[in-house]
């Protein structure tokens, strides 16, 4: 017994930063931003937290699932960082809705998401809960180097959440961790007066070459792995749902696979790369927009700083 997916939902900031308002910030234009990316806008937190975003796509997903806060056995948030170092966001979550259940946040950046579908599936296989829920949120707008143009331009803020419920959707799940600091946040400087070590720059850095070779061999030789280990062809697969970082790196992936262009959606021109929250994210744009039916097939990729990823082969059981 694993689990099947329920409800999903999202949610963004209310504030929409485009292109051009990225131009007046830093030089850069809408041209080389969209062309590069496939990134239009952004929505960053302005006076809400990661919380609420967190809390309304959680609220979201329990009512498309049915399924009630008090009825949950399990919170798992994916996230590079709530509102706080401690307590953790899914606490505060469980608090928010009034759950009474364990709750516990996982940092595997961009896969977190399917990282903490991997640790769901452990819950529900050792019969621990009938129902976890899943809220990755990410509010990296608070991370970012607004200084440098190679990296403020790629992320958003945002949130994505699923019930998950007993059942055997889960078809295919498979992780992997490499060591690297090719992409990276720095912790914020504390003040201890016994502290030698220089203190990094503030803000994300990464490596957007090593990053861009990382991805799409990641997602090819992943996604191609998923089809082998469940002898499902490409052609069997009805939805390939990618972790939005760049329209390029999924494009070159897609064609390294021959995935036709429908087969892969794509959200990133409204959220840029909201990291662990990207997938579930647009898996409840696909899941609204009326574009999953019963039965079809799903394969999930995501690729993030660690260097992680994660991919699950699911089928949608919802009507």
């Amino acid at each position: 017994m694993s689990f099947t997916i329920l409800g999903t939902g999202s949610a963004l900031p209310a504030k929409t930063v485009t292109n051009d308002d990225m131009a007046k910030l830093v030089e850069t234009s809408d041209e080389w931003i969209r062309t590069r990316t496939g990134i239009r806008e952004r929505h960053v937190i302005t006076d809400e937290s990661v919380t609420e975003i967190t809390f309304t796509a959680a609220q979201r997903a329990l009512e498309m699932s049915g399924v009630s806060p008090q009825e949950l056995d399990y919170i798992i948030c994916p996230t590079v960082g709530g509102d706080w170092i401690s307590p953790s966001l899914a606490c505060m979550i469980q608090e928010r809705l009034g759950a009474t259940c364990p709750a516990v946040d996982v940092n595997a950046a961009c896969s977190g998401f399917l990282y903490g579908l991997d640790y769901a599936d452990g819950i529900f296989a050792r019969k621990r809960a009938k129902y976890v829920l899943v809220a990755a949120a990410e509010g990296l707008s608070r991370l970012l180097n607004w200084k440098d143009r190679s990296t403020c331009v790629l992320f958003g803020d945002g949130a994505g959440a699923a019930v998950l419920g007993e059942g055997d959707s889960l078809r295919y799940l498979h992780l992997t961790a490499k060591g690297s600091l090719a992409l990276h946040v720095p912790h914020a400087p504390g003040e201890s007066p016994f502290e030698t070590n220089e203190q990094p720059p503030h803000g994300l850095v990464m490596d957007g070459r090593e990053i861009y070779r990382f991805a799409v061999s990641t997602i090819t030789a992943e996604l191609r792995r998923a089809s082998e280990e469940t002898g499902i062809p490409f052609e069997k697969v009805d939805h390939v749902l990618l972790h939005q970082a760049n329209q390029r790196i999924m494009d070159a992936a897609s064609k390294k696979l021959h995935l036709p262009p429908e087969k892969v959606p794509s959200s990133i021109a409204r959220t840029a790369n909201t990291s662990a929250a990207s997938v579930p994210i647009l898996l409840d744009q696909e899941a609204r927009l009326g574009h999953l039916h019963r039965g079809d097939i799903l394969m999930l990729c995501a690729f993030g700083a660690g260097l992680t990823s994660g991919t699950a082969v699911l089928e949608w059981t919802r009507d």
